[in-house]
């Protein structure tokens, strides 16, 4: 399409497993975080990644960032395969590519004083900075994220969580990248903070033009930052599509699923609404189940289910849907 922005950033096949003890005499388990993961991401959108812990989001995100290792597939930044680049290569990519992390205060050094926190990213992979620019765009950047200039000698525990999250927003931003991985940046934060940092996101984003991976399990987060929505089930793509579309016609099972969990602020709509709740626990990703992984918590799953793994189907829009039976199914609502 004409005017459609490039992508930044494209995974192709991307697997990952993790080798679990099995006890003492046991062979060691595989416990299989993601599977033939692939999708691109255009510069300057915000995709959403979703689903319930334990899905590989984060995983995901760290394989992009090469913060981990995949086991298979390639990951392209900017068209040049990042996966297996030396150290010193893929230092040097660290500008462009940094991360927001879920806990706030976990992530920023006690022993170093904001302003330490900060600079440590020029720092390192600025080293052509003296002291007094690294700290003007410290300065710069504390009151991009609406921190104060007197705040720059104080400890991390001397902050809030929200203002503890803008540190670390600082600390990503200072780079000046062009890719921000948030791995559940606002779960960690009260209801009334959550809304401030996603606005200062999005303000940030535009500001700097930026691209956003915004990793969530809470779809109501999502829905209001994102421009395509990625939905993970047990280390798969279920399903991908542009938010609105995703949030007003879900083709996969999981996704509506998911989508009537989503408080409505209107009771009378609320009650309305029909409900398809998940029933059960989320399978080991040691022992996946055969065929769709989804199929032990679905309604609408048949024998074919767990025979076979449903194709990342392409469909309308460009979206993508991994399910046997979600014509059927949308034919049985479209009649009853």
């Amino acid at each position: 399409m004409t005017g459609q922005p490039a992508d930044i950033l494209t995974i192709d096949g991307l697997s990952k497993s993790f080798s679990i003890s099995g006890g003492l005499f046991s062979r060691p388990l595989e416990l299989h975080a993601l599977t033939d993961i692939s999708f691109s991401v255009r510069q300057g959108e915000t995709l959403g990644i979703v689903g319930e812990s334990g899905c590989g989001k984060s995983t995901l995100g760290r394989c992009i960032l090469q913060l981990l290792a995949p086991d298979e597939g390639r990951v392209l930044w900017l068209g040049e395969d990042i996966t297996r680049l030396p150290a010193e290569a893929m230092r040097r990519r660290r500008r462009d590519l940094q991360i927001i992390f879920q806990d706030p205060l976990a992530s920023l050094n006690p022993r170093l004083t904001v302003g330490e926190i900060v600079a440590d990213p020029l720092r390192t992979l600025m080293p052509e900075l003296n002291e007094a620019e690294r700290r003007r765009r410290v300065l710069a950047m504390m009151e991009a994220v609406g921190l104060l200039p007197e705040m720059i000698n104080r400890y991390p525990h001397e902050f809030s969580g929200g203002q503890a999250q803008r540190i670390g927003i600082a600390r990503a931003l200072i780079t000046e990248p062009k890719l921000i991985v948030c791995d559940e940046p606002v779960s960690a934060l009260d209801v009334s903070i959550q809304a401030q940092i996603l606005n200062l996101l999005a303000d940030l984003k535009d500001k700097f033009g930026l691209t956003l991976i915004f990793i969530s399990h809470n779809l109501s987060v999502v829905r209001h930052v994102s421009d395509r929505i990625l939905v993970l089930y047990l280390g798969r793509i279920v399903e991908l599509a542009d938010g609105d579309a995703l949030y007003g016609d879900p083709k996969h099972p999981y996704t509506q699923a998911l989508l009537t969990a989503v408080p409505i602020p209107d009771p009378k709509r609320a009650r309305a609404r029909s409900i398809d709740a998940l029933v059960g626990e989320i399978p080991s990703p040691i022992f996946p189940p055969s065929g769709c992984a989804f199929r032990t918590r679905c309604r609408y799953a048949v024998a074919l289910c767990a025979e076979q793994r449903p194709p990342l189907e392409t469909v309308e829009g460009g979206r993508l849907v991994a399910c046997h039976r979600w014509r059927e199914i949308e034919r049985e609502a479209a009649a009853g």
